[in-house]
């Protein structure tokens, strides 16, 4: 099994409610079987069921998790996208309240593909790495449209205790197919030119080198 970030052998993890598993040795990514991934009706059902509304005080709360910290690293009027903003952008706003203005972009809910062609400030991703069925694809993107000294934000929460793995709320959502460790930050801001700042689970900080 190739693994679906850094191509390396991955070897069997874990099944679980017939689903299986797979861990990379190089980049410590656990994803699941690329035969037996959710199609765009399954994910989109899915999305849709979420209720994150970009004027409701809980989600902005936990979204701050992200904008608090990653706006202490911005230069004033720093521009950036939202990559997979889905239903409700409501970081986007919160960003460009800030005096960050930020765009949208998402494959389902903001298919605006001139948005993929620039280069941004910042790009922020909540909720949405643990989706991503080529992986390897979205990080090409993300090194590519960051700009030199730019950050990137991340929101995901980490897998930190295998034994957990399979009573984990995080793994039991159908579209949630890849799960991420610190380990695998760290591997890519090696290989890719990132400096890694972990701000504490689930947000994490990388801001590409000049």
């Amino acid at each position: 099994m190739q693994c679906t970030l850094c191509a390396s052998d991955a070897r069997p993890f874990a099944q679980v409610d017939g689903r299986d598993y797979f861990r990379c040795p190089c980049c410590q990514l656990t994803f699941e079987h690329p035969d037996r991934l959710p199609g765009p009706d399954e994910e989109k059902g899915q999305y849709d069921l979420h209720d994150n509304r970009p004027d409701d005080p809980g989600y902005r709360r936990f979204l701050a998790q992200l904008a608090d910290p990653l706006c202490e690293q911005l230069s004033p009027g720093a521009k950036g996208l939202d990559f997979g903003c889905g239903p409700g952008p409501a970081l986007a706003a919160m960003m460009t309240e800030r005096g960050y203005p930020c765009g949208t972009w998402d494959p389902i809910y903001a298919r605006d593909k001139t948005r993929l062609s620039a280069q941004y400030d910042f790009v922020t991703c909540t909720e949405v790495i643990e989706h991503l069925h080529q992986p390897a694809r979205e990080w090409a993107w993300f090194a590519g449209h960051v700009r030199p000294g730019g950050w990137l934000g991340l929101m995901t929460r980490w897998l930190t205790d295998d034994d957990a793995f399979a009573r984990w709320h995080y793994r039991r959502d159908p579209t949630h197919v890849c799960f991420w460790q610190p380990a695998t930050f760290a591997w890519l801001a090696a290989t890719q030119g990132w400096e890694l700042h972990l701000t504490g689970n689930p947000v994490v900080l990388m801001r590409k080198r000049p």
